[in-house]
């Protein structure tokens, strides 16, 4: 469990009223946890059951085995709840429908469990920029229809959408292979990738949360969540900020990889995963999302509803990671 950390400030609460949480053991559920127990919720989180798995024993935290196909848990988990947060997602999948199944359909059944309650608890939905572009990739286009789908559930949900961009911190395992790299001195990028992207700390995403339960608005909008550096990063930004933090200043070394190059390898891959069954991340909708060219955000619009503000930059939240021992630079390498 991500502990609690300094600098990021969670709004605390009058009394103890209930959340109902999704995706409670990923990466961004876990930090959640500490944050929505820290501000004086009670969290209801789900998790999927499997054989010899028992979820930690967490002060404001009570477990709900079931998972995002089991209409009865869902209805038993958002039952009396105050809110509910539908973070679980699929980031991995060799097919549209590995993405559906869950990014879609397990969005849309989590909200009409919320949409049938006697007293319908407040519905925020944690999508991804991502969704902005659909085109691009079956994840892509799973988040959007996710978004979709809870906005057509049923007129007396009141529901919110955030979109964060690259989301890092402890536990994240889709930018540690770079941050590996980057420690390693080198950094292999796709040849000629020069766009514009943000990113954010997973701390100050669950601060975001936090405010957004606290203030009781935004409903019915989307909303885009940064770090607020202005124009984001690119390539040669994260390089050289990575190089500071986790190599005492030594320079990174750029290795561009062809786009063709990285697209066989794509196809490949993708072709391995639907014999082999496993789900892949490099595939070449995966391929097109970090070639695009502006992934940046704004989040001037939720900051003026509920008066967020980011509270770590990269270097700050790299820092934090590999100094403060909330990660070690031992497990990077």
């Amino acid at each position: 469990m991500t502990a609690p950390v300094a600098g990021a400030s969670t709004p605390q609460l009058q009394g103890s009223p209930e959340i109902a949480l999704t995706g409670a053991t990923g990466f961004i559920g876990t930090t959640l946890i500490t944050h929505l127990t820290n501000a004086g919720w009670r969290v209801r989180a789900l998790y999927r059951p499997r054989s010899g798995r028992v979820p930690p024993n967490l002060p404001g935290v009570e477990w709900f085995a079931g998972d995002l196909n089991d209409a009865a848990a869902l209805n038993t988990l958002v039952t009396g709840t105050h809110a509910v947060i539908h973070c679980a997602g699929a980031v991995r999948g060799a097919s549209r429908a590995d993405f559906d199944q869950v990014n879609e359909d397990g969005a849309l059944r989590v909200s009409q469990a919320a949409a049938r309650q006697v007293h319908t608890p407040r519905f925020l939905l944690i999508s991804s920029l991502a969704a902005r572009m659909p085109e691009l990739s079956h994840y892509a286009g799973s988040k959007w229809r996710g978004e979709s789908a809870i906005k057509a559930t049923a007129e007396n949900l009141r529901w919110t959408v955030l979109r964060p961009p690259a989301v890092y911190g402890p536990g994240d395992r889709e930018l540690l292979p770079l941050f590996r790299s980057i420690a390693n001195g080198f950094a292999p990028l796709p040849a000629g990738a020069n766009g514009r992207f943000s990113m954010i700390y997973v701390e100050d995403l669950a601060v975001a949360v936090v405010c957004w339960l606290t203030e009781d608005t935004g409903y019915g909008q989307t909303f885009e969540l940064d770090d607020g550096r202005v124009g984001g990063y690119n390539w040669d930004a994260v390089l050289e900020i990575g190089g500071r933090v986790l190599r005492g200043g030594a320079s990174v070394r750029r290795v561009p990889i062809p786009i063709p190059l990285l697209n066989l390898a794509a196809y490949t891959n993708l072709a391995a995963a639907r014999l082999l069954g496993y789900a892949p991340m490099l595939t070449p909708g995966k391929v097109r999302e970090i070639t695009h060219e502006d992934w940046l955000c704004d989040n001037r619009e939720f900051t003026q509803v509920t008066g967020w503000q980011p509270a770590f930059g990269l270097e700050q939240g790299l820092s934090l990671i590999f100094n403060k021992n909330i990660a070690t630079l031992q497990e990077i390498l």
